[in-house]
Parts: C-alpha cells; sequence; structure tokens
C-alpha cells in the first residue's frame, strides 16, 4: 500500500506512532536495563489521564482480542505556547477551555503482537460527548482534557482505550533537528496565508522549524484539515524512518541525543510504569515488515450546526471499521471497502 520500499523501511513505520516504545525495545534488546529506566523515566506521565468510569460502562474487548493494546494519540503544539513556564517539556499539559487537539489518533496492536493499526479521526468530526451534548469531537479535549475525550472515543467508536499519550509537536521539532532533519516530498504547490509560506513541487530535507509549518498548515490545501492528517502522518513516517537509522549503539552520543529527544517529544497516562513501557516495548518485536496499515476513518458528510462548519463519517462503513479493529480484523475491512482511506505514497 505504500509503494515499494525494504522490508528496513517499512519496519520503521511503526516507529512513527510507538515513538518510545520503539526506543525502549532497542534498549531492552540490547540489554541495557539502566538504560531502559532512565530514559523510560523522562517521558512524561499524564496523572488522571484515563476515566473513572465504572469498567461495567466501558466498552469490553472482544474475547478474540482480549490481549490486543489500544492507544488515544493526540498532537498538541499549544502545550509548549503556554506562558505558565519558560520549560515546554513542563507546560500543562491541558487547561480547561483553552486546548483543542488537532491529531486524534487510535494505536491498536493486535494479540497477535504481530500487526499494529493506526487510524486518525477528523478533529471535526461531530460527535455525542457525554455530559455536554453533541459537539465537533475535539471539544472533549476543551471541556475535560484526556479523561472526556477517551469517554468521548470509546462511546464513538466502542473501542475500549488502554492508555493515553500526547505528542508534543515543539518536541518533535526538536527531535527532528537532532537527526539531521526528514525527508518530505512535496507533490503539489500551494501557499499558507496563516504562516505566509510558499511550498514548492520537490524534495526537501526539512529541519525542525520547516517540519512543524508543513505538520501545521491546512490553509491553501484542498482538504483543509483532511490534507493535514495525511501530511502529519507524512511526517511521523519519515521522521522515525530516519531517527531509526540514528539509534546506533556504535555511537553513544549520538544514541544519547537523539533518545533524549524522542522521550521528552511524548508523554503517557501514569498507569504506564516504567517496567510496563519496557514489557510492552520488547512484546512488539514481532510487528514486521508490512504489518502496520495506517488509515483515516472515511468521511461522510461535511455539515453545518449552528453555525459551525464540522463533518461526519460515513454511516455505512465507520461501524464496521470501528468493529474490525476491535477484533484485529482491519485486512478483511480494507478488503470489503477498499483502501481509499489509506495513507498513500505520495502526500500533498
Amino acid at each position: 500500500m505504500f509503494g515499494h520500499r525494504s522490508p528496513h523501511r517499512r519496519r520503521n513505520i511503526l516507529l512513527a506512532i510507538g515513538a518510545t516504545l520503539a526506543l525502549l525495545l532497542m534498549l531492552g534488546a540490547g540489554g541495557l536495563w539502566w538504560g531502559t529506566n532512565h530514559y523510560a523515566g523522562q517521558v512524561q506521565r499524564i496523572a488522571g489521564a484515563l476515566p473513572t468510569v465504572p469498567a461495567s460502562q466501558r466498552p469490553a474487548k472482544p474475547p478474540e482480542a482480549a490481549k490486543s493494546m489500544t492507544f488515544l494519540l493526540v498532537g498538541l503544539d499549544s502545550r509548549a505556547d503556554l506562558p505558565t513556564t519558560g520549560n515546554a517539556a513542563k507546560a500543562p499539559l491541558w487547561v480547561y477551555g483553552a486546548q483543542r487537539t488537532d491529531t486524534i489518533m487510535l494505536l491498536h496492536l493486535t494479540s497477535d503482537g504481530r500487526n499494529a493499526y493506526v487510524v486518525s479521526i477528523p478533529r471535526d468530526t461531530w460527535v455525542p460527548i457525554p455530559g455536554h451534548g453533541s459537539a465537533k469531537i475535539n471539544a472533549a479535549f476543551s471541556w475535560g482534557g484526556p479523561p472526556l475525550l477517551i469517554e468521548t472515543v470509546e462511546q464513538f467508536t466502542g473501542i475500549r482505550i488502554d492508555h493515553f499519550g500526547a505528542i508534543d509537536w515543539s518536541g518533535f521539532k526538536s527531535l527532528t533537528d537532532a537527526v539531521g532533519g526528514v525527508t518530505i516530498t512535496i507533490p503539489n504547490n500551494s501557499y499558507d496565508p496563516q504562516q505566509n509560506r510558499h511550498w514548492t513541487t520537490g524534495t526537501y530535507t526539512m529541519n525542525g522549524a520547516t517540519a512543524l509549518a508543513y505538520v501545521r498548515q491546512r490553509y491553501g490545501l484542498p482538504n483543509g484539515d483532511l490534507d493535514r492528517i495525511a501530511r502529519q502522518q507524512n511526517f511521523l513516517r519519515s521522521l522515525m524512518a530516519k531517527t531509526a537509522g540514528q539509534l546506533s549503539f556504535t555511537d553513544p552520543f549520538g544514541l544519547s541525543r537523539v533518545l533524549d529527544a524522542v522521550s521528552k517529544a511524548v508523554s503517557v497516562d501514569d498507569q504506564l510504569s516504567n517496567s510496563a513501557l519496557r514489557d510492552l516495548a520488547l512484546g512488539l518485536h514481532d510487528v514486521g515488515s508490512g504489518n502496520v496499515t495506517f488509515v483515516s476513518a472515511p468521511l461522510g458528510q461535511f455539515i453545518t450546526v449552528d453555525g459551525q462548519a464540522a463533518l461526519t463519517l460515513d454511516p455505512r462503513s465507520t461501524p464496521a471499521l470501528w468493529k474490525d479493529v476491535s477484533t484485529d480484523r482491519l485486512p478483511a475491512w480494507t478488503k470489503l471497502y477498499g483502501t481509499s482511506t489509506l495513507l498513500p505514497a505520495t502526500v500533498r
């Protein structure tokens, strides 16, 4: 689905979303238990990220996928812009009414540990939000932080969320510079009026600042936020492919620089201890080439509600998508509904 790539390149797709997990896999495989604890300890934990509602009121895992694991991942850049502290890594993840995540993704690791599914949910998707009526899905994060967003996604998809993670786009800016930039191909000219930046067709090695502008653009793209979703996934795919190439034990100083940047770019819920992160990462060793699928939830219609532009998802194929993700059967869904929502090899 991504064209002809070497097994090494395709394996790196998993790293695009599981950056911290891949980091620990590298360390664990080398027997560096001190390093595992050191870098896992640098990963910021988000207190109270998981819902407190009774387990009986949350979706149950299907028996055939009892050992699967699903993360809800969000991407933020407002966190680092908050004036509460001079250190972006310590800035609050969430302040009531201040932030609406521009990236919402489900990362599903199958029960056999051999496959991973990444499903993006557009931020303007109109859904019921517990206690608030219906609104755009990213409003759940603004009103109630990670717990309310998890409740909303669970109610909307019927998929049990095991853990929560936050991607700090400004942190990934530093990581991009740490690995010497990433290669991005831009197939079409565009102009971003919000950032006053022209993008010209070609292949470029982007530094952190340029890459951050790339993932932030939505104005000037034909499909707005939908194109931005593809750009963000494309950036992560390219960044972590480059990062994996930098993780060499023959260059301890370069390794330390990259791992330090990776661990500071991702935050996870406080239920993931250092040992849990290590064990999870070690359990991913069977996820190999061609076993990771990127997909966007299929679009239904663009709508206007009380003056707000929003969208719905395809009422026919979306419920089947959630069911097949939760039961480790995404290939069956793509066989039935096609591959038009999969991340293409070339992104605007």
